[in-house]
């Protein structure tokens, strides 16, 4: 089994003299609240999927994005019906600041979405990884 190649993407917004961030309350695979986040399709850089995954996902055109040089790895829980012989997801770290625009998810793999600031963002994620990446960001944008 091999793992399939993704990012992971933290958005967040200034709005006046806080920072809050982008959640997304998943509903395929698995249920609760997480970052923007999707695989690498062949032959697509990782600039390029951050954008298509936020496009598809949220709607947003990006005012700035930072390649973080962090990278993970989880495995999934079980095999997954449309994934095949995959055993989880290789992820890289992206921080995006949202441009202006409403939020646009999609349905199919979320029901909702929440603008948090960080005590409210961290306790409302469900996994350790994200938890630790929200962390990092929050740190190296109020530096």
């Amino acid at each position: 089994m091999k793992y399939r190649k993704g990012v992971f993407i933290i958005v967040y917004r200034k709005e006046k003299d806080k920072i809050i961030y982008l959640l997304l309350k998943r509903r395929l695979h698995w249920k609760g609240w997480e970052f923007p986040k999707g695989g690498v399709e062949d032959r697509e850089g990782f600039i390029k999927a951050v954008k298509r995954e936020l496009k598809e996902e949220t709607g947003l055109k990006i005012k700035n994005l930072r390649d973080m040089k962090i990278k993970g790895k989880f495995d999934y829980s079980k095999e997954l019906e449309d994934r095949k012989g995959i055993k989880g997801m290789t992820w890289k770290l992206f921080l995006a600041e949202a441009g202006s625009g409403k939020v646009k998810i999609d349905r199919k793999e979320h029901s909702d979405y929440s603008w948090e600031e960080f005590s409210i963002a961290g306790k409302m994620l469900k996994w350790a990884n994200q938890k630790k990446c929200l962390s990092i960001m929050n740190k190296f944008l109020n530096t």
